[in-house]
């Protein structure tokens, strides 16, 4: 019974034990960043603060490739971006407005704004054919870019916090104050599933292969869904009371999930059982007392390793301790 007890002490601290150090490192901003995105396979990084605008970095080539400002704005206030799964557009809005830009020349395909509600997230699909747009009056927008159709979702009833969109653009997963996520269908703003949470839902994100949806709410529900089924998998296996989620990604096998927080903390999860498997926690802010970052975004960088950028405005690369 006493060698039980020390192997159960051992494997617990093993499973708790938190990574600080990273693999690599880069600066991307000399001070906090406003919001930051990272493309699906980690290639390109994108920030916004508040001195140089919005700026995407190449991390294969640790080089400045563009640096882009929302029209008429003397200072950048972008506060959501969001990259194409096949890496061919990036999303940037501040709250009236949202721009479209192309990876490749770095060209700006164009400006919209908002005029009964203020942007709260928003997602684009492959080549950028289909815009998210998740507002402060609880309604979401798709459109179409080709033909410039905009189907607008009603079913949330409160703000929108969180939104998605499949890589071919046909469903939506969006989730919002009034304590709902919703799968959906945007050619015909069906519903397709519904994930009630106990509280205001906070995150949302889907697997790009069509087999899983994530939602988190405020409190402490982080739930796996089954997208087919819409019945969930798994649920995300945290003591504290409270958990919040800033940052969300499936890898490509579907095996693992990884998170970011506010709190500088970074996890991998198994998705079939909710168990946590590895921790980190990002730099800190420079200055920042006590020493604090939230972290912007994650992704797996190739097979064994994960990548974050943060507030601190450092892209840091993690090593994953697993077979």
């Amino acid at each position: 019974m006493k060698y039980l007890s020390i192997l159960l002490f051992i494997f617990l601290c093993s499973c708790s034990r938190v990574e600080t150090t990273p693999v690599q490192q880069w600066k991307h901003a000399a001070q906090a960043t406003y919001a930051a995105t990272l493309s699906s396979d980690g290639r390109y990084a994108v920030q916004s603060t508040l001195q140089h605008g919005i700026t995407i970095w190449d991390t294969e080539q640790q080089g400045l490739l563009y640096q882009w400002n929302h029209q008429d704005v003397d200072e950048n206030v972008v506060f959501v971006l969001a990259i194409s799964p096949n890496n061919s557009h990036v999303l940037s809005a501040d709250r009236d407005n949202f721009a479209l830009w192309r990876i490749e020349d770095g060209e700006n395909v164009g400006y919209w704004q908002l005029d009964e509600a203020s942007v709260r997230d928003v997602a684009v699909s492959n080549n950028a054919d289909h815009l998210l747009i998740g507002k402060s009056n609880g309604g979401v927008q798709h459109i179409t870019f080709s033909s410039g159709r905009r189907l607008e979702f009603l079913g949330h009833s409160e703000r929108i916090n969180s939104v998605d969109l499949s890589p071919n653009g046909r469903y939506a997963l969006t989730g919002g104050n009034d304590y709902m996520a919703y799968l959906w269908d945007t050619e015909s703003a069906q519903i397709i599933h519904s994930f009630p949470h106990p509280s205001r839902v906070t995150k949302v994100k889907l697997d790009p292969q069509g087999r899983y949806a994530f939602t988190a709410d405020s409190q402490s529900m982080a739930q796996i869904w089954d997208i087919q089924t819409g019945q969930p998998v798994s649920r995300l296996q945290f003591t504290a009371r409270q958990q919040i989620f800033s940052a969300v990604r499936f890898s490509d096998d579907g095996r693992w999930l990884a998170t970011g927080a506010p709190s500088r903390k970074l996890a991998l999860w198994d998705v079939q059982s909710g168990e946590e498997l590895q921790r980190w926690r990002v730099s800190p802010r420079v200055g920042s007392r006590p020493p604090s970052a939230a972290v912007h975004a994650v992704a797996f960088f190739g097979p064994h390793q994960i990548i974050s950028e943060s507030s601190s405005g450092l892209a840091e690369v993690w090593e994953i301790n697993r077979d």
